[in-house]
């Protein structure tokens, strides 16, 4: 399996992520991490961070002439505008030069703080802000990277911002990724994009957040990873745990997810078909997400993560408490977005990921790629299948 750790403060020094048990020889260089990093800093309606923030990397170690050593992979994501921070931020002993006592309502800071016995809020939302997933995207490159050598690969767009919403339709593959991201809302749908463009200019207009929904497919995934025989083991509630573990992230489906609760049970599952001419099963259907009892089917796997509208406004009008004075007030504020769902598509790209690839590993194994490859191989054609893109609905 993969492991791994993130660690660092929203305005530190900087962020780091170590991963332990990728393989020996994946092929990966800086510009794969910056290429990620620069696709979670996309999106209509970010504010004036993404303008000054870079991410400044420093392959640390695990990773030698382009090619991973088997060793803990480490990296590093400097923050540039550490010198503004140094001083509020230093971990030398002292004391802070502003104390924030208003938490936020929606933010980690009060429940943080009466948990530690901390009097600052910043002692608690700089850990618990979403800048920690830049660590996250750096990993799920790793992961993703190595989701390539079996024919895996993960893609996601926006399908709901505020009240508008995408129109299903077919799944998008990796060959739409860069139309996807070209968009400025991230989404597919033309129609939906301009709807969602305005909807976000309307949100801002009068200092509001807009939160939305982002959806993940991964194609290529083999049948069999999870499990049915231990409760976490299932990878649908892997992937559950991972996207929920996103912040601002408050439900997630697998496949048709909630549509499915509504409906009888003869229109709610995936018939299974055989084939004579491939010798292999296929499904004209993928409600279900390409999952069935905890394991994948051989389809592509679907999930959507819903992000709340964003807690912290441009116009603080939230009613808060100041833990000092005990009076009631407005929450403060720091610099923030209108929205940031087309970015968290990217993240739950890099949690789905992160699962995909750690399951692999548990599955197949393998202390170098190539080895990881025969594994997987060798299992396909044990099935009678061929190393390839998993199959679109009805194919």
């Amino acid at each position: 399996m993969i492991r791994y750790l993130t660690a660092g403060e929203s305005h530190g020094s900087g962020l780091v992520v170590i991963l332990e048990g990728v393989p020996a020889g994946l092929a990966l260089t800086e510009d794969d991490f910056q290429g990620e990093l620069t696709r979670r800093r996309l999106g209509y309606g970010r504010g004036p961070r993404m303008r000054f923030e870079r991410d400044e990397l420093s392959l640390v170690g695990g990773i030698r002439h382009g090619r991973t050593l088997g060793s803990p992979i480490a990296v590093e994501i400097r923050n540039t505008e550490w010198p503004k921070w140094e001083d509020e931020m230093s971990p030398a002993p002292g004391s802070p030069g502003k104390v924030l006592t208003k938490p936020r309502p929606g933010h980690a800071d009060l429940a943080g703080m009466l948990k530690y016995g901390f009097e600052d809020a910043r002692d608690v939302l700089e850990r618990a802000s979403a800048r920690e997933t830049a660590a996250r995207v750096v990993a799920g490159t790793v992961a993703k990277a190595l989701l390539a050598e079996m024919g895996v690969s993960v893609v996601s767009h926006v399908t709901q911002m505020g009240s508008v919403e995408a129109k299903g339709g077919t799944l998008p593959t990796a060959g739409d990724l860069e139309a996807i991201d070209s968009s400025p809302v991230r989404c597919i749908d033309p129609l939906a994009e301009e709807a969602m463009i305005a909807e976000i200019k309307a949100a801002a207009k009068v200092g509001d957040s807009l939160g939305g929904a982002a959806q993940v497919v991964a194609w290529g995934v083999p049948v069999g990873l999870g499990s049915h025989v231990h409760w976490d083991r299932r990878i649908d509630g892997l992937l559950a745990f991972a996207l929920m573990s996103i912040q601002a992230v408050k439900a997630v489906s697998i496949g048709e997810g909630l549509d499915i609760s509504y409906r009888r049970g003869s229109e709610a599952h995936d018939a299974i078909h055989w084939s004579d001419e491939r010798a292999d099963y296929y499904r004209d259907t993928w409600r279900a997400g390409g999952i069935e009892g905890g394991m994948t089917t051989g389809g592509p796997v679907v999930a959507t993560a819903w992000m709340k509208p964003l807690a912290t406004l441009n116009r603080p009008v939230l009613e808060t408490v100041d833990v000092k004075s005990k009076e009631s007030t407005l929450s403060f504020k720091e610099r923030t977005d209108v929205t940031a769902v087309p970015a968290m598509g990217v993240v739950a790209e890099t949690m789905v990921a992160l699962v995909l690839a750690s399951e692999a590993m548990r599955k197949f194994g393998g202390d170098s790629v190539a080895e990881f490859k025969r594994n997987h191989d060798a299992y396909l054609a044990a099935l009678g299948q061929t190393p390839s893109a998993a199959r679109r609905p009805g194919d």
